[in-house]
């Protein structure tokens, strides 16, 4: 009896002798994509909340109303299928309890799944451009990047003024992302003194372009506007375009995307396109986080990838002023009080209400840069309400 009550004291002291947060867990779900067209995104967003959890664990856990919490990332592939993307979604919510998810990737997603988070009040942070993403009816869901609304008109505006853009035609994908982007362009072109005069639409597992681009360029078109198109298909658009003898400018209004459309069409059939860039590698906090996720995953990251970062980071410091990694209320009121937040990206702020009734929209500054020698070279700076200089 007096051995049993020896062992029992020895493994109480060894219990309390371990850190705080080996025995409480936050689970943060990552409704990514990691296959298919949109992989380099969803790949980026859960590497992004992966290297914010590093961060907080090494300091010795997230501290949350007295409680050290290790954080865990918990990813699953949507595929970029709305179907698909549901399966995860309960998933997520129902087998392994997350409140908090970095996803989905895309709109048609993030719609197929907000029914599920909203009812469940499961926080997201999408990547999905609709403006049906955020609205009053959906307190707890978020967006970390601007959309073709915000930048567009800022965007298309330089183009035709500095560019002589005037004709241009686009490639969308066939689905709620598409559709949206074509109606925010074909506004903003027209804005500006230009013309979104070809719109093609397609299949998001289309890999051959060569009819669609056949029939725009056959409408004497002087730019091919690759927006909304996942990266590695903008890739084969660019290579098919100038395979086809396309001499005009190629540009791309939205999403960062140059690495993987260099890799699939080359430095030569990219040479001078002007892209949305959200990155300027000449600011220090940026240079760190590049640094940082190269040395982590050995290849730099897609664009999209800091931004989620720091909305992570923000969802970190929320949970502490909220108190509580449970009431997603509460942390979701704490959020949108963080202004002027000094993030990878600069300083942050929320916007949004004029839009979608609610300051869910993270205003992020951005770029138009010119692809030159296959890397990225910043030619305008602009923000979403003093536009691109």
């Amino acid at each position: 009896m007096h051995r049993f009550a020896h062992l029992t004291l020895t493994t109480l002291i060894a219990a309390a002798a371990l850190p705080a947060w080996a025995q409480d867990t936050l689970k943060i779900g990552a409704h990514v994509t990691l296959s298919g067209p949109g992989a380099a995104w969803g790949q980026a967003m859960k590497n992004a909340a992966e290297l914010a959890a590093d961060r907080v664990n090494a300091a010795g856990g997230l501290d949350v109303g007295g409680k050290k919490y290790k954080v865990a990332i918990v990813a699953y592939d949507d595929k970029y299928q709305a179907g698909e993307a549901v399966t995860v979604a309960n998933r997520l919510v129902f087998e392994d309890k997350v409140k908090f998810m970095i996803g989905p990737t895309g709109s048609a997603p993030l719609l197929a799944v907000q029914p599920i988070t909203e009812k469940n009040q499961v926080m997201t942070a999408t990547l999905g451009f609709t403006n049906k993403a955020l609205s009053n009816e959906k307190p707890y869901s978020f967006r970390p990047v601007i959309t073709t609304l915000e930048f567009s008109e800022h965007q298309v505006t330089w183009l035709v003024k500095n560019h002589g853009v005037k004709k241009a035609g686009a490639l969308c994908p066939n689905d709620e992302t598409g559709q949206v982007l074509a109606r925010d362009l074909e506004a903003a072109y027209k804005k500006a003194g230009g013309e979104l005069s070809v719109k093609e639409f397609y299949e998001r597992d289309r890999v051959d372009f060569v009819p669609l681009l056949t029939r725009m360029l056959a409408r004497g078109i002087d730019t091919i506007e690759l927006n909304g198109n996942s990266p590695s298909t903008a890739g084969l658009m660019t290579k098919q375009a100038r395979e086809l003898g396309f001499k005009g400018r190629i540009v791309r209004t939205g999403g960062p995307a140059t690495a993987e459309i260099v890799g699939v069409a080359g430095k030569e059939a990219v040479e001078g396109t002007l892209v949305h860039a959200v990155l300027d590698p000449s600011s220090p906090a940026t240079k760190s986080y590049l640094d940082m996720y190269m040395a982590k995953y050995k290849t730099a990251p897609n664009g999209f990838s800091p931004a989620f970062y720091d909305y992570t980071n923000m969802l970190f410091e929320a949970m502490r002023k909220a108190g509580t990694v449970t009431d997603t209320s509460r942390v979701s009121a704490e959020l949108v009080k963080l202004r002027g937040y000094s993030g990878v990206l600069g300083t942050l702020d929320w916007t949004g209400k004029a839009n979608y009734g609610v300051d869910h929209q993270l205003a992020v500054p951005f770029y138009i840069a010119e692809i030159r020698n296959g890397a990225e070279v910043v030619r305008a700076r602009c923000t979403v309400v003093q536009g691109c200089k």
